[in-house]
C-alpha cells in the first residue's frame, strides 16, 4: 500500500511539474522563481540600484520603462535594444525611434555589474529589463507584478526591426494596432501599455505636426485642446528646441495614475499616438473611458499585459546566451 502511494505520489508531481516550472501563464519556460537556486539576491539587486537612479532623478523611471518596451518589440525581449556597434552588428540605438529617446543605459551596466559580481553569468540583461520595468513602474506609484524570469540574451540585433516594428508618435491608430498585433497583443494591450505615458517625457520633435501642420495642409490637429496647443507652441516653435522635453502627463508627471487617460478625454494628449485612442476607434475610446474612471482597473489590466508583453518572443533553453556585458556579446 505504501508502494502503491509512493508511486501515486510520484506520478502527481510528475503531472503538475510542468504547470509550475514553465506554465503557460508565464510565457512557456519562464517563472518567477527562475533565479531562487541560482541566484536568490538578483531581485533585490536590481530593485536596489533602479532605487537609487529613480531617487536621483525621478525620469529615469519612465526611461527603464521604455528600454524594455523598445527591446521587446523588436526581436522579441532579449536585450538586443542594449547591444553596442561592433564589427558584425549595428545597434538598434541608432534606429530613428531610439536615437535621443532610448537611455538609461548606465543604470542598466551597473545592475549587471552587480550581478557579474555575485552570481557570474547568470542573470541575463533581458531579464535585467523586465525586473527595472516592474521595479521602476513599482517606484512610481504603479502595480506591483510577479516578472516571470529565464530569457536568454540574443547574439545580434536589428536596426531595421527598430525602425520598422516600433509605434511610432505619428502612426496612425491601425498601424499601431497592426504593430502590437503583429506581436501578438491585442487592442486592450494597446490601451492599457499606452498608459505607461502616465510617466516621462517627449521631445519637441515628436509632437510638432500636430501643432503647426498634423496633415501637411499647414493647419495644426484641431483634436488638441487648443488652449494647451498655444502652451505647447510657446516652447516648442516651428523650427528650432526640437530635443524640448514635454511631460507625456502634464497633471503628474512623475507619477504612475490614470490621469494620462483623463488628459485623453479633455483632448490634451501630447502626442497623436496618444490621442488618436479616443478619435478613431469606438473599443478603444472605451476603454480609455474606463481606465479613466477606475485607476484599479487601469493597474490590474496594465501589470497583466505588461507580463504578456513580456513573453514576447523570449530566447530560452539553449537559445541565445547570457551576456557578461550586456552591450557586447560573449567572445
Amino acid at each position: 500500500m505504501a508502494q502503491s502511494m509512493s508511486f501515486f505520489m510520484v506520478i502527481v508531481l510528475l503531472a503538475f511539474a510542468p504547470i509550475c516550472l514553465s506554465s503557460k501563464t508565464y510565457g512557456g519556460y519562464l517563472f518567477p522563481q527562475f533565479y531562487d537556486r541560482s541566484c536568490p539576491q538578483a531581485k533585490e539587486i536590481v530593485k536596489s540600484i533602479v532605487a537609487k537612479a529613480v531617487a536621483k532623478e525621478a525620469r529615469m523611471a519612465a526611461s527603464l520603462l521604455r528600454l524594455h518596451f523598445h527591446d521587446c518589440f523588436v526581436k522579441g525581449c532579449d536585450a538586443s535594444l542594449l547591444l553596442d556597434n561592433s564589427g558584425t552588428i549595428i545597434s538598434e540605438k541608432r534606429s530613428n525611434p531610439n536615437t535621443n529617446s532610448v537611455r538609461g543605459f548606465e543604470v542598466i551596466d551597473e545592475i549587471k555589474k552587480a550581478l557579474e559580481k555575485d552570481c557570474p553569468q547568470t542573470v541575463s540583461c533581458a531579464d535585467i529589463l523586465a525586473l527595472a520595468a516592474r521595479d521602476s513602474t513599482v517606484l512610481a506609484g504603479g502595480p506591483n507584478w510577479e516578472v516571470p524570469l529565464g530569457r536568454r540574451d540574443s547574439r545580434g540585433a536589428s536596426l531595421s526591426g527598430s525602425n520598422y516594428n516600433i509605434p511610432a508618435p505619428n502612426n496612425t491608430f491601425n498601424t499601431i494596432l497592426t504593430k502590437f498585433k503583429l506581436k501578438g497583443l491585442d487592442i486592450v494591450d494597446l490601451v492599457a501599455l499606452s498608459g505607461s505615458h502616465t510617466i516621462g517625457n517627449a521631445r519637441c520633435t515628436t509632437f510638432r505636426q500636430r501643432l503647426y501642420n498634423q496633415s501637411g495642409n499647414s493647419l495644426p490637429d484641431y483634436t488638441l485642446e487648443q488652449s494647451y496647443a498655444a502652451q505647447l507652441r510657446a516652447t516648442c516653435p516651428r523650427s528650432g528646441g526640437d530635443q524640448t522635453l514635454f511631460f507625456l502627463d502634464f497633471v503628474s508627471p512623475i507619477k504612475f495614475d490614470n490621469s494620462y487617460f483623463k488628459n485623453l478625454l479633455a483632448s490634451k494628449g501630447l502626442l497623436n499616438s496618444d490621442q488618436v485612442l479616443v478619435t478613431k476607434n469606438q473599443e478603444s475610446l472605451a476603454l480609455v473611458k474606463q481606465y479613466a474612471g477606475n485607476n484599479e482597473l487601469f493597474f490590474e489590466n496594465f501589470a497583466k499585459c505588461m507580463v504578456k508583453m513580456g513573453n514576447i518572443s523570449p530566447l530560452t533553453g539553449f537559445r541565445g546566451e547570457i551576456r557578461k556585458n550586456c552591450r557586447k556579446i560573449n567572445n
